[in-house]
């Protein structure tokens, strides 16, 4: 697994940033979302960081909180760590290699976990390891949120979306846009409760899980 003294060794340059043109699109009513569900201080783990606009995004609207990134893919770390010099923001670790099937994770607690536009582009059971990985970190109450586009009941909640899954099978068979009942159901395994569904503008939705068994399923939707 690449070390983040690795990475350093090789040079990060300006030339290392990724852009993901969704990141623009989104970015906003995401961070709307967050602000009602974050914490006022603590640690906020973002897995599956890619290039890293989001969390500078958001590690700028809320300083108060420590942000960690973290993602399996070398390239991702490059851009993180490049976005990062031209941020410029202190509230940012450095990024960590970290794949969420690989238990335990090497951050040992967080009060927040992200995972944007992760679970349809890989196969099952990194939806399993964030539950895991998650469930292992987070304290009582813990929030880990998730993004994205996911089916309800078994159903599609748009053309888009079933076009789009068609597509993600067709680039590998172990990918899909995921069943929100699947999802939930494999959150209480590890002690997380989906507490709150979210729609969002393309037909995404937010989803919202909470740490620990005081937390009621599924106690609202919007």
């Amino acid at each position: 697994m690449l070390k983040w003294d690795a990475v350093l060794s090789q040079g990060i340059s300006a030339g290392d940033a990724l852009f993901a043109p969704a990141v623009l699109r989104n970015r906003e009513a995401i961070l709307a979302v967050l602000r009602h569900l974050l914490p006022a201080s603590g640690l906020v783990l973002e897995v599956a960081s890619g290039s890293g606009e989001h969390i500078i995004h958001f590690a700028s609207a809320l300083p108060s909180l420590s942000w960690q990134p973290g993602d399996a893919d070398p390239k991702a770390l490059r851009s993180i760590a490049a976005h990062m010099q031209t941020a410029g923001l202190a509230n940012i670790l450095a990024p960590l290699p970290l794949d969420v099937r690989a238990q335990p994770w090497s951050v040992p607690r967080a009060d927040a976990v992200l995972a944007i536009n992760m679970i349809h582009i890989a196969p099952w059971s990194a939806t399993e390891g964030l539950m895991a990985g998650a469930g292992g970190i987070l304290p009582d109450g813990g929030l880990l949120y998730r993004y994205g586009p996911f089916k309800v009941a078994g159903a599609h909640t748009a053309e888009s979306n079933a076009s789009f899954d068609v597509n993600l099978r067709a680039r590998d068979p172990a990918w899909g846009v995921r069943d929100v009942e699947a999802i939930s159901e494999a959150g209480l395994v590890q002690g997380l409760s989906l507490v709150e569904r979210i729609p969002m503008p393309a037909n995404n939705f937010s989803l919202v899980f909470r740490k620990g068994r005081h937390c009621s399923p599924w106690a609202r939707h919007t």
